[in-house]
C-alpha cells in the first residue's frame, strides 16, 4: 500500500506522536469521521504500514543501563551466513537496533544492557562463539541526544 492521501498522512503523524489520541479527536482535527479514522487506521495496520502500537519506555527514568553502538565485522561476505547472522541479532533480545550496512563494517548494532558485566557476557554468547565474527568495534554512549521513532512527515508525503 504504497498510495496514501493525504488524510492517510494526517492521521500517521498524529499517531506517531501519540498513538491514544481517540478517533474522535483525529477525525475533528483532520475533516473526517471517527468511523472514517477507524477505517483509513485498519487499513494502515493491515497493509503493515502501522507495525505495532507501543509504549516508548524512558530507559533512564526505570533504572542504570548503557547504551553501546557495535560496528561487527564479518569473516566471509557468504549470503547464508550473513542471513545466520541477521537471525541472531534479530533473536538476541539487547539488540535493539541492527543495520545490514556498506562499507568497512558488515553490521551497526544498537544495544542496550544493564552492566559492561552483561556487555562481556553477551560478547561470549554473540561475538566470539562464532567463527564468522573477524571482529567488533563498540562505542559506548555518554549521553543520548536524541532517540526517535517518529518518519519524518518529508519521507510520508514522498511520492515515486
Amino acid at each position: 500500500m504504497k498510495n496514501l492521501d493525504r488524510f492517510d498522512i494526517s492521521i500517521l503523524e498524529i499517531l506517531q506522536k501519540d498513538n491514544l489520541t481517540p478517533q474522535r479527536d483525529i477525525g475533528d482535527h483532520i475533516g473526517l469521521s471517527a468511523a472514517a479514522v477507524q477505517r483509513r487506521i485498519k487499513r494502515m495496520r493491515e497493509s503493515g504500514i502501522i507495525k505495532a502500537d507501543v509504549s516508548v519506555i524512558d530507559i533512564e527514568k526505570l533504572n542504570h543501563s548503557v547504551t553501546l553502538i557495535v560496528e561487527v565485522f564479518l569473516e566471509s561476505d557468504k549470503i547464508d551466513l550473513i542471513d545466520q547472522m541477521k537471525t541472531t541479532f534479530k533473536a538476541t533480545p539487547e539488540v535493539q537496533q541492527c543495520y545490514y550496512v556498506t562499507g568497512e563494517a558488515d553490521f551497526v548494532l544498537v544495544i542496550v544492557i544493564p552492566s559492561m558485566k552483561h556487555y562481556e557476557l553477551l560478547t561470549r554468547k554473540i561475538f566470539y562463539s562464532n567463527d564468522n565474527i573477524k571482529h567488533f568495534k563498540t562505542l559506548v554512549s555518554m549521553d543520548s541526544v536524541k532517540s526517535n521513532l517518529e518518519v519524518p512527515a518529508s519521507i510520508l508525503y514522498q511520492t515515486d
